[in-house]
């Protein structure tokens, strides 16, 4: 039988004192069933402001202590599908997102998902990318908030974060302490608004630990190429930070000067956008796949640095 773990297991932070709600070897696949960013607390277009408990958002279920995880290796997790709710939600309202300043009144909006589309209104359905959007590991130090991400991950809201898609996290505690939740139906780049098209879901993943192996934050890789993820006060700072763990990442595996691998980058590589809503901004860095076949590159080999 698959492991399985209930959306009743479910934490408010990214903590190491958060007690294991599951213990897995590595190696092993876990389903884990999510409630959406709001704790499924908006039923109708007429929940208001009021009605919502702010402190429950952005539930994560977890987290799950992974056998061999030590401070300094890697986790790696492999997101195996990812199976939608039927209905999502999305909010707007003052203070909330980039046009919080504009926008006076707190709205609410239940998005069915119909026919692999979710039905925005009677005249456009928009196509799904379900996307996790808070997934991560304990931080190396004090808790963080599930709202906010870090170098352990946390709410990076990054649609590459898919089926068939592969990230790789530092490890700061031991067994790693993993969790996940705030799944979308859909979102774009930036997530302007606040939310995504806000939705309960069930997450097939397989969590491995790597030794050997080190990062200072998240990357991610998929089918297309590889991404580095970073999280910072400045969306300006992540960006640049982005870049710099990337180039640091690969150019070991070439044999390129630093100068050479640098115009190599600023040829085929793209500085994009996850997030410019939550308290820290997260950029990402992106490579094509191209450039991993042209030198060889297989991420985090064992015996390869």
């Amino acid at each position: 039988m698959a492991n399985h773990l209930s959306k009743e297991s479910y934490i408010y932070a990214m903590d190491k004192a958060n007690k294991p709600a599951m213990t897995l070897q590595s190696g092993s696949q876990v389903v884990i069933d999510t409630y959406d960013c709001f704790q499924d607390q908006i039923t109708s277009n007429d929940t208001t402001f009021q009605a919502i408990d702010w402190d429950q958002i952005n539930p994560a279920t977890g987290p799950i202590f992974v056998e061999g995880a030590q401070p300094g290796d890697i986790l790696k997790v492999k997101i195996d599908n990812i199976e939608l709710g039927e209905r999502g939600v999305m909010v707007v309202g003052p203070g909330l997102g980039v046009m919080g300043d504009e926008i006076k009144n707190f709205t609410a909006k239940i998005i069915p998902i119909q026919d692999n589309k979710a039905i925005f209104n009677d005249k456009l359905a928009l196509p799904l990318n379900p996307m996790i959007g808070v997934i991560g590991v304990a931080p190396e130090k004090e808790a963080v908030n599930n709202g906010t991400p870090g170098a352990h991950g946390g709410n990076m809201d990054t649609k590459l974060i898919t089926t068939g898609a592969t990230l790789y996290f530092p490890v700061f505690q031991e067994g790693a302490l993993f969790a996940l939740g705030d799944l979308h139906a859909a979102m774009g780049d930036g997530e302007i608004g606040v939310s995504g098209i806000e939705i309960p879901a069930k997450v097939t993943v397989t969590l491995e630990v790597i030794k050997g192996h080190s990062l200072n934050f998240p990357v991610l890789e998929n089918e297309e190429g590889v991404a580095s993820l970073v999280s910072m006060k400045s969306l300006d700072d992540a960006a640049n930070q982005a870049v710099k763990e990337m180039i640091h990442l690969l150019r070991p595996h070439t044999d390129l000067s630093l100068e050479e691998f640098t115009m190599l980058m600023s040829a085929a590589g793209d500085s994009q956008i996850s997030q410019i809503v939550d308290p820290l901004k997260t950029a990402r860095f992106f490579v094509p796949r191209a450039i991993l076949e042209a030198y060889n590159i297989e991420l985090f080999q064992e015996g390869a640095n």
